[in-house]
């Protein structure tokens, strides 16, 4: 052999390896392949097998990553209010700057994640009747709501832009259930509901003839 010429380089065997599979990604597939699954049936009627096997892994890895299927939907759940607040903002903040602007980029910002998560968000309001831990977690997100609401009430009455009238609180829990129930019966397909059309103009209509009177 020419000892100038030198032999090619053998290829890299690592080059050639699948990637790793993280355990990041493992987590994203069982929430996407939940979030699949209840596009198609309800919470009730999926098993850890179901789950497991959208994600393409065995049962006992599932079990590394989830306690139970409720922690599956738990963990969905909360990216969905997630994207909700992050939406929403301080819209809540400027209502000086437009009371109903402001409450529409409020409303709508939840209007809008139940829209694109609707499975979830309908399985999750579901499962509070059933499960301790949603319900645990529904009631922190309705009590963070309606004390939102309930500070911005308070506060459109002190700058003379609201009148006064019911207790604000009470208004704010009142006007807060309603937007949760309307929510649920529009997007889980309940009939009678709002459509999904004339949703966000109807909860926006009504919160400014209650907090404004007009």
């Amino acid at each position: 052999m020419d000892p100038a010429v030198e032999p090619a380089p053998r290829p890299s065997t690592r080059s050639r390896r699948a990637p790793a599979i993280s355990g990041d990604d493992r987590e994203r597939a069982i929430l996407a392949g939940a979030e699949r699954l209840l596009a198609e049936r309800s919470f009730s009627e999926l098993s850890v097998d179901d789950l497991a096997k959208s994600a393409g892994i065995s049962r006992p890895t599932f079990y590394f990553y989830f306690a139970s299927k409720e922690q599956v939907l738990l963990s969905l759940f909360d990216k969905v209010l997630q994207e909700a607040r992050a939406n929403r903002g301080d819209a809540l903040l400027h209502l000086d700057q437009g009371e109903e602007k402001g409450w529409r980029a409020a409303i709508g910002a939840f209007v809008s994640s139940f829209a694109a998560h609707r499975a979830v968000a309908s399985a999750a309001v579901a499962a509070q009747y059933t499960s301790a831990a949603v319900q645990n977690l529904w009631s922190q997100v309705m009590e963070q709501f309606i004390e939102d609401a309930f500070v911005a009430i308070e506060s459109e009455r002190r700058r003379g832009a609201a009148p006064e009238g019911i207790a604000a609180r009470d208004l704010a829990t009142s006007l807060s259930w309603m937007v949760e129930r309307n929510l649920f019966t529009t997007f889980a397909g309940q009939t009678p509901a709002v459509p999904e059309e004339r949703l966000l103009d109807t909860l926006v209509s009504i919160y400014m003839r209650a907090v404004y009177q007009r």
